[in-house]
């Protein structure tokens, strides 16, 4: 039997979302920080057995997806045996010199799930090599009738491709090549600690992945997930927090 990649399913906020518009997404996912070699702000990684946590020299905040593989063991195991096969299939092509990376693109390929409207590439992780990235531009060009969409900071990947109009980039500020942004005039999403901080700045907050999947113009994202104590992410989260609430019991 042939062994294949696991794809997961939407998280609440966007099976809301997909249910309006009669879509079905599915996700996939590669373990954070470890597979994200341009994080910066978010850099954070679960240790694969212990599932400690570990931040990066410069994070400001935590990525929400590391904290989630903190949590769950099975999260954990499954997101480090996709990067394992993906870069067995890497190591395929690179000994064969193909330079349209078969091996790599056709497991994506074959793995990916039967039904899907959508799908988003990296709840977690990010697009770890040149090659990589250019299998998963291949396998959207196979499937032309499919939206893929990414969040991702390896934006010195993405320059040196033209992308299909059915795989939708977000760049995501707050990494190593955030000057890559600006100069490609790509589609940004940014971190805010409040909404008023959003309003400030003139961006709609995101919150079930509608801008990212089908919008053009730049957004926000609030900050969420689980925040190093005592950090100013953390602070913000509580505040956000304590409004819900009494947005709630009102």
């Amino acid at each position: 039997m042939e062994t294949l990649l696991t794809f997961g399913e939407p998280n609440a906020k966007l099976k809301k979302m997909l249910k309006e518009l009669s879509l079905k997404l599915k996700t996939f996912t590669l373990p954070a920080g470890h597979s994200c070699p341009a994080a910066k702000d978010c850099l954070s990684r679960a240790d694969r057995i212990t599932g400690k946590i570990k931040d990066g020299p410069d994070t400001l905040f935590r990525c929400f997806a590391a904290s989630a593989e903190a949590v769950y063991p099975s999260l954990r195991n499954m997101v480090w045996r996709n990067f394992e096969l993906l870069k067995d299939a890497l190591k395929l092509d690179a000994q064969a010199r193909f330079e349209n990376m078969p091996h790599t693109t056709d497991l994506i390929h074959k793995s990916l799930p039967k039904k899907f409207d959508i799908l988003r590439v990296h709840v977690g992780g990010d697009y770890f090599s040149k090659q990589y990235l250019q299998a998963w531009i291949e396998v959207a060009k196979r499937n032309p009738e499919k939206i893929f969409y990414s969040y991702s900071k390896s934006l010195h990947f993405f320059k040196q491709f033209a992308l299909p109009e059915n795989l939708v980039l977000t760049a995501s500020r707050g990494g190593k090549y955030d000057d890559m942004i600006d100069l490609h005039g790509w589609k940004e999403a940014l971190v805010v600690y409040s909404e008023q901080e959003a309003i400030d700045k003139g961006l709609e907050i995101d919150h079930d992945d509608t801008h990212a999947a089908f919008g053009k113009e730049n957004f926000a994202l609030l900050i969420h997930g689980t925040q190093p104590a005592g950090s100013a992410a953390s602070k913000a989260l509580q505040v956000i927090k304590r409004a819900n609430k009494l947005a709630a019991a009102a």
